[in-house]
Order: C-alpha cells, then sequence, then structure tokens
C-alpha cells in the first residue's frame, strides 16, 4: 500500500527523535536482497535536515552519513513508495537487511529503540488485527522512554480511519509523566485536545487564514458537496503525490469538491513555489510555523500527509483515508 499508515504515514508514518546529549556523526548501512540498483529518498519528520536526500542502491548495498547533536528521525522512502522509519543518533551505526520484496520483515539493528521497533514489528506480523492495538499499548506502557512508543501511539491510535483519540490521550500523558519537557509529546498533547473537536461526525470547527496567494479563507471556503483538508511538505513525497490526485479529482468535479492544503514547511516559498509548480488552483496555508501552526491544532492534524473529509453540511465523515480510500470516497459522494 501507499500512503500514511505507510508513508509513515504516517507520522507518520513515524518515529520520533528524543533530546540527545552528545553529537557526531550517524551512520545507516543497509544491504536488501531483490533490489540490485535504486534510487531511495530519506527525509528527517523531526528536522534534522531541510527537504529530503538521496540515498543511491548498488548491487543491493547503501549507505548513508548524517551529522547530528541530538536523536532524530530519519524516514526511508522506498520505490514502491512504502516507508521505513529509522531512529538516529549521534555517533551510533545502524544496518538494515532484509528483502525488498518481504519489506514487513526487514531487520534494524544497532540502537536499542530500532532493535525493540524490529522485534515488536515481527510479533505484530504475527497477530490479527483486533489483537494489534492491545499489544501495541503494552508496548508503550512498558517502554515509555522509547521513541518507539510516540510513533507506535499515532501509528495505531491515531493514523487509523477509526482514531482512539481516548486510547491515544491516556497514552500520551503516561509518556509525558516519563518525559514532562518532550516538546513533540506536548504538541501532541495539545493537538489532542483540539482532535476531539474534530472527530468523526463533529462539526468542522470555525477558522480564519490566509493563503500562499494572499487569500482569506475560511470555513466558509469549504462548500462544496465534499471537502478535504489535507497536509503537504517538500520531504514528504506522498503528499505531492496526494496533491496532485486531488488536483486531478478538482478538475473533474469543479466546485462540487472543496479543497484546503495545509504546508508544514518552515519555507511559505517552497510552498508558493509548489503550488505554481503544480498548478493548484485550491488554497494553501503555509505560515512557516511548522508543526505549530494553528490551523493543524484546529483540525487536529500531526502527520504528513493526512486528511479530514467533510460533507456539504459542515460534517466530519472520514479521517486519515488512504490515498485510494480518499479517491474512492470523493468519487462515491459526487458520482
Amino acid at each position: 500500500m501507499k500512503k500514511t499508515l505507510i508513508l509513515f504515514a504516517a507520522f507518520l508514518t513515524l518515529l520520533l527523535g528524543s533530546c540527545g546529549t552528545k553529537s557526531g556523526k550517524f551512520r545507516l548501512e543497509g544491504r536488501l536482497r531483490h533490489m540490485n540498483q535504486a534510487e531511495l529518498w530519506v527525509y528527517s519528520p523531526t528536522n534534522a535536515f531541510a527537504g529530503f536526500d538521496t540515498i543511491r542502491v548498488r548491487d543491493g548495498r547503501f549507505s548513508y552519513e548524517i551529522d547530528l547533536e541530538e536523536d532524530a528521525t530519519l524516514v526511508i522512502v522506498f520505490p514502491n513508495y512504502s516507508e521505513q522509519p529509522v531512529f538516529a543518533e549521534p555517533g551510533e551505526k545502524v544496518s538494515i537487511k532484509g528483502d525488498a520484496s518481504h519489506m514487513k520483515e526487514m531487520i534494524i539493528q544497532g540502537t536499542t529503540d530500532n532493535e525493540d521497533m524490529t522485534s515488536l514489528r515481527m510479533k505484530l506480523n504475527d497477530l490479527t488485527p483486533p489483537d494489534i492495538p492491545e499489544a501495541v499499548s503494552t508496548f508503550i506502557k512498558e517502554n515509555r522512554k522509547s521513541q518507539a512508543s510516540i510513533y507506535l501511539l499515532q501509528r495505531y491510535f491515531l493514523l487509523t480511519p477509526d482514531p482512539d483519540y481516548r486510547q491515544a490521550r491516556i497514552l500520551t500523558e503516561m509518556l509525558l509523566e516519563e518525559r514532562p519537557n518532550d516538546e513533540q509529546l506536548t504538541r501532541l498533547r495539545n493537538q489532542l485536545r483540539q482532535l476531539e473537536n474534530c472527530a468523526v461526525k463533529a462539526r468542522m470547527p470555525k477558522f480564519s487564514a490566509t493563503d500562499v496567494k494572499g487569500r482569506r479563507v475560511t470555513e466558509q471556503s469549504l462548500k462544496g458537496k465534499v471537502n478535504v483538508v489535507t497536509t503537504w511538505a517538500s520531504w514528504s513525497y506522498a503528499s505531492t503525490n496526494l496533491l496532485q490526485r486531488l488536483e486531478k479529482l478538482k478538475e473533474t468535479y469543479g466546485d462540487e469538491l472543496g479543497l484546503l492544503a495545509i504546508g508544514v514547511d518552515g519555507s511559505p516559498n517552497e510552498c508558493r513555489q509548489r503550488v505554481k509548480r503544480d498548478s493548484i488552483t485550491w488554497p494553501m496555508v503555509c505560515d512557516g510555523r511548522m508543526w505549530a501552526s494553528p490551523l493543524l491544532g484546529t483540525f487536529g492534524m500531526a502527520d504528513v500527509p493526512s486528511n479530514v473529509v467533510i460533507d456539504k453540511k459542515g460534517v466530519v465523515i472520514a479521517r486519515n483515508l488512504t490515498e485510494q480510500a480518499l479517491e474512492e470516497r470523493i468519487k462515491k459522494i459526487l458520482k
């Protein structure tokens, strides 16, 4: 599958870095069977660097090195658009081994967080879907200092078609007790408070913002038979694909489809260039505040890409659909 649950994802698809105490180079080495030559992309949802880098695979092997002053998260994007989050720590080396045709069985070794996450991922592969949330919750409770716990919280309790905001809030508060100064957890707690105001079956919240073309955007701007609010960032390949896909749907359905993008880039100019480059005709709001943007809090959005689907009456009918499911929902409503 493509997308936030994969791209992640996410938030996601994502393994989030903690505050490190040392500086140095982090090195990533990999060996993948059934992938002779390819180009991988890597970005950092924790802002270890801007944009994204390229990793070249030759004879199934690749390596990547980056200077770090604190722990960070790197997300590797493969040619099929699946993603693999990696915990990066200054001065450490991590290895990835696996088969390109069986990404779920990929082994990541070299640091405790990556190895614990690998072990849990192998366990989840053997569980039925109804049993996974309980196993994840148990891991989080037993590993409150692990960055994997933050990723798992978001991945399994927020970035799903049916989010469990109550459980997410409980787990977030639990992690904050262990790490009261963690900025990411504090931001997540604030977003969870807003999420309940923008949950499925709730009314779309009122808002006012200015898009990158200087136009005022409010809840009245979303007046289609179906409306979609989505997030975008230059370092998220999946969010760029989603923008292009939504633009094609907009060309087909016109005013019946209302769209709003929220750019989480630190550079509003980058957002303006993307709008111009891809001929995006609908509003994109990018205030340069990244995850601190008030509009993200209004809609309770905490991943790239993520989405909120709203009907013509202003009622939220879905959240965080996969790219395919989102397109199918739009076409079903507008057929």
